[in-house]
C-alpha cells in the first residue's frame, strides 16, 4: 500500500479514535470552485473548537491530481509540511512534477472554541479533475484543554448519490467548473484622444504582498506617439512601468526611464513576461473577480481613468488562465 493510501486510511480511522463533538466543531474551504488547469488558493475556516476546547493543531491532506502546494506561515503556529511522490508525474509550467507536498500542518497555536480563524495554502489543479466533479481536502483538527485532548477528522467524502450533508465528519470540498473564456473581448476598450485603451487587469494577491503586477493593451491611431508615464489604485501609494528581460538564464526587472513609448499608428502590450505595470507598496491585497478603479497616466493624452478587473494568482491573462503561483509578475 502506498503511503499516500496509507495516510487516506489513517484519517478516515481517526474519527472512531479521536473524543470529539461533530456539531461543536466545523471546518470549511472559503473558495468552493476551482478551474481546472488553474492556482487554487485554498482558506480552511476553522469555525469551532472541540466540546469547548481550543483547536491547536490543523492539518490539510492535499490529494492526488492536486499539485505543487505551497502553505503560508501563520503567526503564532508552526508551519511543517508533509513530502511524497504522486501516483503519477503531472505536466506543471516547469516541466513534468512526480512528487510535491502531500499534507500541511499548523500547530502550537490556540485557537478558542468560540473564536474562527483560517489557515491558507496555495496549489495547481491539474486537468485531471473533469469540470462537475469535485475535489476533496481531509481535515484534521486537534484541541487540548482542561478536559484533556480532543480532535475531529473532517475526511469523510461522500459516495456516489450521497447527499454530503447526511455526513457526520465530511471533508471540505472544491467544486471543479469549466475556465471562463471570452470575458475580457466583451469589455469596450477606453478612448482617450488618439488612444484605445483595452483590457487593464491586475493580478490578485496573496495575503501580506507588496507589490502587483498590472497589464493592459494600448493602441495608438494617431499621428503623434504618446507615452505610459504612470499609473494608480487606491491600494498602492505608486506605480511605476517596469520591464523584463532574460540574461543568461535569469530573469531581470528595471524601471523603464522616461516612460514606454507608444507608437503613433502602433501599439503596445504590457504582459506577463515582458512590460507590466508594478504597484508598490500595496495597502491592501487584490482578490480575484474584484474590480479596481484606478489611473493610467500618459505624457499626452494625461490622466485617463479605467478599471482594472482581477484575475486569480499566476494568470497569465485577464480571463484566468495560469501560469502558477510562482510568476507574480
Amino acid at each position: 500500500m502506498s503511503n499516500r493510501l496509507c495516510r487516506a486510511a489513517l484519517l478516515v480511522a481517526l474519527p472512531l479514535t479521536l473524543s470529539v463533538s461533530a456539531a461543536l466543531a466545523h471546518a470549511v474551504l472559503e473558495r468552493k470552485e476551482a478551474a481546472p488547469n488553474a492556482s487554487y488558493r485554498g482558506v480552511v475556516q476553522i469555525m469551532h473548537g472541540c466540546d469547548g476546547a481550543a483547536t491547536t493543531r490543523v492539518t490539510v491532506t492535499i490529494p492526488e491530481g492536486v499539485i505543487g502546494a505551497k502553505p503560508m506561515p501563520k503567526p503564532g503556529w508552526q508551519l511543517a509540511t508533509t513530502k511524497g511522490s504522486y501516483a503519477k508525474a503531472y505536466q506543471s509550467f516547469h516541466g513534468k512534477v512526480s512528487e510535491g507536498v502531500t499534507a500541511i500542518t499548523w500547530s502550537g497555536g490556540s485557537l478558542g472554541d468560540d473564536e474562527v480563524d483560517e489557515f491558507t495554502f496555495f496549489a495547481r489543479i491539474s486537468d485531471d479533475f473533469a469540470p462537475g466533479s469535485t475535489v476533496y481536502f481531509p481535515v484534521e483538527q486537534e484541541c487540548a484543554g482542561a478536559g484533556g485532548k480532543g480532535g475531529i477528522a473532517w475526511t469523510q467524502v461522500p459516495q456516489a448519490g450521497q447527499n454530503p450533508h447526511d455526513l457526520k465528519t465530511p471533508a471540505p470540498g472544491v467544486k471543479i467548473v469549466a475556465a471562463k473564456t471570452g470575458t475580457a473581448a466583451a469589455v469596450v476598450p477606453v478612448k482617450a484622444g488618439d488612444l484605445s485603451i483595452e483590457t487593464p487587469w491586475l493580478r490578485a494577491t496573496p495575503g501580506g504582498a507588496k507589490v502587483a503586477g498590472g497589464y493592459v493593451t494600448i493602441a495608438n491611431s494617431g499621428a503623434q506617439p504618446d507615452k505610459l508615464i504612470g499609473a494608480s489604485i487606491p491600494q498602492a501609494a505608486r506605480a511605476e512601468v517596469h520591464s523584463m528581460s532574460t540574461e543568461g538564464g535569469v530573469m531581470k526587472m528595471a524601471p523603464v526611464e522616461g516612460g514606454l513609448a507608444v507608437p503613433a499608428g502602433g501599439s503596445v502590450a504590457l504582459k506577463p513576461g515582458g512590460f507590466h505595470l508594478m504597484f508598490l507598496d500595496l495597502k491592501d491585497g487584490l482578490k480575484a473577480g474584484e474590480s479596481v478603479q484606478g489611473t493610467l497616466v500618459f505624457e499626452r493624452a494625461g490622466t485617463v481613468p479605467v478599471t482594472f478587473s482581477v484575475a486569480p494568482i499566476g494568470a497569465q491573462g485577464p480571463g484566468g488562465a495560469s501560469a502558477g503561483a510562482e510568476h507574480q509578475h
